[in-house]
């Protein structure tokens, strides 16, 4: 049996969480992006270029999905594709010059906001509340 309090924890905790992560999109001036696009993005700095089909698995999307959100992004500008060294028939999709500064601004955007509000709305005492909090949230992604 689960304890009420678990499940209390549990919604409490993914409510909180997506008001933060609604949040941090509008302080990083991303809103004309989808969740999609902006997890696109993310997946190509942090992996790397990748085809469109790698991208569709990695997000657990279909290819036709994938294939309309990186249409979109290169409407941005925001990434391109070039043929795949290994394999002539497959493209390789990566950020542009422009989509990699505009990951950038947006990581510092939200950075920079939530350091002024941590500092604005918390005392000393509270930050290091957090961060203990901080610990045991992230043991659930073990």
């Amino acid at each position: 049996m689960v304890p009420d309090s678990a499940a209390l924890a549990a919604r409490e905790l993914r409510a909180v969480f997506s008001r933060l992560r609604r949040t941090l999109r509008e302080a990083s001036g991303t809103s004309d992006l989808t969740p999609s696009q902006t997890a696109v993005l993310s997946r190509l700095i942090n992996d790397g270029p990748a085809s469109a089909s790698a991208l569709a698995a990695a997000e657990r999307v279909r290819p036709q999905s994938m294939a309309a959100t990186l249409a979109a992004l290169e409407q941005h500008g925001l990434v391109g594709r070039r043929p795949d060294p290994e394999d002539g028939r497959r493209q390789v999709v990566s950020l542009t010059e422009v989509g990699l500064a505009r990951v950038a601004d947006s990581r510092q955007a939200r950075e920079e906001w939530l350091t002024r509000a941590m500092a604005e709305h918390y005392t000393e005492a509270e930050r290091a509340t957090v961060l203990e909090a901080l610990a045991l949230i992230d043991r659930l992604n073990r």
